[in-house]
């Protein structure tokens, strides 16, 4: 049997997957499809203090190697979360990360000050790299100065383990990334969605109700991948990779790349049994390569 589990110094998860936030509800939708406790971990749908409707529709338009989304981080706001939901998630065996929001420094810091107070959680991910809901796409992980700030005042009032979400939509990621780790991150996870616009040729308007939306899926898995192995030679805390991730083959390589750990996201509109199924591919690749611990590949790219 080889050893899938993971260590990523402030939390063990018993294999490297993560179901990715907004693309997994709040994790129990899959319950009736599969044990949740196969996962390594499940990070929840965005949080902001308030309920949020989002953005006007149309929210979703396909790419022939991907999804543009406009969703704009609908949700039941992190009260209604912590009260309904979260005493259910609670019972798993498996890692239950919220995904903090806010419109700015201080509802990141409520929110994340808000969840630290309720029991069943094992870490934040900080949500700094949404594209899709200011306009133009702007976020606070654009700017190395911003991200340092946003990570300092959450760290400020939460004893939970910290990772932190970059954007793509940068000129050099590294320099974001070494600015969470320095404000106090304990990882970063890498990359959210990429800026993109999609348009009716007939009708010359955008497809989307936000015009601009986030691009996801196979589409931006080069371009992930390259960033991942770019962070993980800079920082020194875990990296978690994602981007495009749809089998084995592909959460592999981002290991290989140098993530500890990797989320699935759109692969989960395509078949809700993703995660289940890379797990025992990645188990399965182990086996044949005679690896003891699956752990032993990361990093390991030859350049």
């Amino acid at each position: 049997m080889v050893d899938l589990s993971v260590d990523l110094g402030f939390l063990k998860l018993k294999n490297p997957v993560i179901a990715a936030s907004g693309t997994f509800g709040y994790g129990l939708e899959f319950e009736p499809l599969y044990d949740l406790n196969l996962l390594g971990g499940l990070v929840v749908k965005g949080l902001y203090f308030k309920p949020r409707e989002g953005n006007r529709p149309p929210r979703l338009a396909e790419t022939p190697c991907g999804l543009i989304n406009s969703i704009g981080l609908q949700g039941i706001g992190v009260e209604a979360f912590c009260r309904e939901i979260l005493p259910r998630l609670a019972g798993l065996q498996t890692a239950v990360i919220a995904n903090v929001c806010g419109e700015e420094e201080e509802e990141y810091a409520r929110v994340a000050e808000y969840l630290s107070r309720h029991r069943g959680l094992a870490a934040l991910e900080l949500n700094i790299s949404c594209p899709n809901v200011r306009e133009g796409g702007m976020c606070p992980a654009q700017d190395p100065e911003a991200t340092y700030r946003t990570v300092k005042r959450v760290k400020q009032v939460s004893s939970l383990p910290l990772i932190t979400k970059l954007s793509p939509n940068v000129t050099d990621i590294t320099a974001v990334a070494l600015a969470a780790e320095e404000a106090g991150s304990q990882a970063v996870s890498l990359v959210n969605t990429f800026l993109a616009l999609a348009l009716d040729l007939e009708s010359r308007k955008p497809k989307l109700g936000n015009v601009l939306g986030g691009l996801s899926g196979p589409a931006i898995k080069p371009l992930a991948l390259r960033m991942v192995f770019e962070v993980a030679r800079k920082v020194k805390i875990p990296v978690i990779g994602l981007g495009g991730i749809f089998s084995s083959q592909d959460a592999l390589e981002f290991m290989v790349a140098g993530a500890s750990a990797v989320e699935v996201g759109t692969a989960n509109f395509v078949n809700p049994l993703a995660c289940p199924e890379i797990i025992k591919g990645m188990e399965d690749w182990a086996e044949s390569q005679g690896l003891n611990r699956l752990s032993e590949i990361v990093g390991s790219l030859k350049v």
